[in-house]
């Protein structure tokens, strides 16, 4: 740079001030269908698919060059769901799953996109009345092209990643009474690296707890002079997890509560929510390839928001 005749909004190496040397432009779009097919009185057959096209330009915008790629993918979905009496179906699936992923590797190629296989069982019951609903289910997951560190180049990433997940999952939500309503969650889940280009075979997903379980109860008066009056509680449990792929930065678990108090009267709606009540000290996440390079992030501390709605 001359400093005598400056040329405003650059840096040194020539890079203009505010903007990024890559731009893209993706377009997404999806096709779907799904049939119920009702084999008996209480055996039904759930027949899906959808398809997928999409096409992603990336911009060097100094180089004044430009990478096209597109790809297109069917993705099925098939589930038997059977009743032996009303309030209980037990049921099986099976899917697949495509997502897209926009972005370059270090030799410019574009990403491929994130192919899904899951297998899953499961269990509902539907209790009160039909008011609570549990549903419990086992689940196999394997997802594949995963965005990995490039052990190659910092700062960049190759999908050649390929993950397991085996776990439960159980969800309880509904009215216990009039005005009491709840949302309950526990998930056990043990996602193991299948392939990868920097991450030994067998290791857990950096990232990922084993153990998350979740509470969130609400009451509104129903009736009365304080009609519309509420209050809610929630609760929440984030298991140990490694965040870095040599398994040397483990982050600690971490229980959080949240409240709210809210008033409800036809189109209006205001609130108070607090997060993190008890303004307690955790670390949320974290990202590294190696304990020297990783990064941990703490959690938001007490924080009190006000909102005011307005249905029309």
């Amino acid at each position: 740079m001359n400093i005598f005749n400056p040329v405003y909004g650059q840096l040194g190496n020539g890079t203009l001030l505010g903007q990024s040397k890559n731009s893209t432009i993706a377009d997404n779009l999806g096709v779907y269908a799904q049939d119920l097919i009702a084999l008996s009185q209480n055996l039904k057959l759930v027949l899906g698919g959808r398809y997928d096209w999409t096409g992603e330009t990336d911009r060097d915008k100094l180089a004044l060059t430009s990478t096209e790629s597109s790809s297109q993918a069917f993705s099925p979905r098939v589930g038997l769901v059977y009743q032996p009496i009303k309030p209980i179906s037990l049921y099986a699936s099976y899917a697949r799953s495509f997502i897209p992923q926009t972005g370059l590797t270090a030799t410019g190629q574009p990403f491929q996109p994130q192919r899904g296989t899951q297998y899953e069982v499961g269990a509902k019951a539907d209790l009160l009345g039909d008011k609570l609903s549990v549903n419990l289910a086992l689940f196999d997951l394997t997802q594949s092209n995963i965005l990995t560190n490039d052990p190659n180049n910092s700062g960049f990433a190759i999908p050649v990643g390929e993950v397991n997940s085996k776990g439960i999952e159980l969800f309880v939500t509904g009215e216990i009474s009039p005005g009491w309503n709840v949302i309950a969650s526990y998930a056990y889940a043990d996602p193991r690296v299948t392939e990868d280009n920097s991450i030994p075979v067998g290791k857990q997903l950096p990232g990922a707890a084993q153990n998350i379980a979740s509470l969130w109860t609400t009451y509104i008066i129903p009736k009365g002079n304080l009609k519309g009056f509420g209050a809610g509680l929630g609760l929440y449990y984030v298991g140990d997890r490694f965040v870095d792929s040599a398994e040397a930065v483990k982050l600690p678990s971490y229980f959080r509560t949240d409240a709210a108090l809210f008033y409800r009267q036809g189109k209006f709606d205001a609130a108070l929510n607090f997060q993190n009540l008890f303004d307690v000290n955790y670390f949320e996440t974290g990202f590294g390839s190696t304990p020297t390079d990783t990064k941990v992030y703490y959690g938001y501390p007490f924080t009190v928001n006000f909102t005011l709605g307005w249905k029309f």
